[in-house]
């Protein structure tokens, strides 16, 4: 039973992060930088501490009483992964939903596999080394689910390519505005690197996490304190870009542009925000539930690209393309997900 309500909780995360960007697509007369940075503000710095504030008794005095070595990396990492959340939106912008978040989770799943063992490999850390974990039944299948994720995501990068020789350029740009294979798969890639952070800086911020425990937090809620410092690094690195493209942009008018429907502007943003950090509430409830922080990572990773690829074909991303073109992305994206299950399959060995 806590393993169905684990899963189902990372399905509702799943589907909070595959869906969070439609609302953007509501907003009106903005450039993208001002609208990702004021849905950031939600996303990374509101609702994160309202939600500690909810579930986490005395949360500030757990991060006041945290060593600052904890703090240090827990904040670092998250800052890393705001560079993978911020690419993450170009891939967005770039190649639509269901390309562009194949891609980048691919490579995420992929790289947060592969880095932890390796990282050790050098350190001599632990016995969790990659020499160590090619050896073993499970390193097999883990290196499996990375070879076949590659492939699969150089079928979705195919698949771009014959989008691009199937439409006329007002085609391809009529459901994603700015579409650039060349500059999205770049971004993607950078996205799928660094995103795997998150995975790093929860472990790292372990300790406030059984804090909370001891605190009487309900464990379900543990990682939600975690949240609140790896989200103030993902602000920095998003806030300080944004504001290098509103000055180069000349963009700081759309906060106060009477000509465009502010309010709605402010609230879809809001609700695009909101929805992105319920994935993380929803993520740390299920990894609660199944004990099993690599598993829950790559079973968040497939509920994301399954949902977000639905999107994309009901958002009519691909409306146009010849057949050999969706059969393309559809192994595709069905290759990355098998590659993303053969990975938590074999991290769920000798556990």
């Amino acid at each position: 039973m806590q393993a169905i309500l684990g899963i189902l909780f990372h399905f509702i995360g799943g589907f909070a992060s595959g869906s969070f960007y439609i609302p953007y697509k509501k907003v009106r007369g903005w450039s993208w930088e001002s609208y990702w940075i004021t849905g950031g503000i939600f996303s990374w710095l509101i609702v994160p501490f309202i939600a500690a504030w909810l579930t986490i008794p005395g949360f500030m005095d757990i991060i006041g009483n945290t060593d600052f070595t904890t703090l240090f990396w827990t904040y670092t990492l998250g800052v890393l992964w705001g560079i993978g959340g911020l690419t993450f939106g170009l891939s967005m912008r770039y190649l639509g939903m269901s390309l562009g978040m194949a891609v980048a989770l691919g490579f995420c799943s992929a790289f947060g596999a592969l880095i932890p063992p390796i990282y050790r490999e050098f350190t001599g850390g632990s016995e969790d080394t990659f020499s160590r974990m090619i050896q073993q039944p499970s390193g097999h299948f883990i290196l499996l689910g990375v070879v076949v994720c590659l492939l699969g995501i150089a079928i979705c990068g195919r698949a771009g390519m014959f989008k691009e020789g199937d439409l006329p350029e007002e085609k391809k740009k009529e459901h994603i505005k700015e579409f650039d294979l060349k500059k999205g798969l770049t971004v993607a890639i950078i996205s799928g690197i660094l995103s795997a952070c998150m995975s790093f800086a929860i472990a790292a911020g372990e300790p406030m996490g059984r804090a909370a425990v001891e605190n009487q937090a309900n464990p379900l809620f543990r990682n939600n304190v975690i949240f609140v410092i790896i989200m103030l690094g993902g602000l920095t690195t998003n806030f300080i870009w944004c504001m290098i493209l509103n000055t180069r942009n000349k963009t700081f008018g759309d906060y106060t542009n009477r000509s465009t429907p502010l309010v709605n502007n402010y609230v879809f943003a809001a609700i695009a925000g909101t929805t992105w950090f319920l994935q993380f509430f929803f993520y740390g409830m299920g990894e609660s539930k199944l004990e099993n922080a690599p598993s829950s990572w790559i079973l968040h990773m497939a509920f994301i690209i399954l949902i977000s690829s639905l999107w994309g074909f009901a958002l009519k991303e691909w409306k146009g393309v010849s057949k050999k073109t969706l059969t393309t992305i559809l192994i595709g994206i069905t290759t990355i997900i098998i590659s993303v299950m053969l990975v938590g399959y074999g991290n769920s060995l000798d556990k």
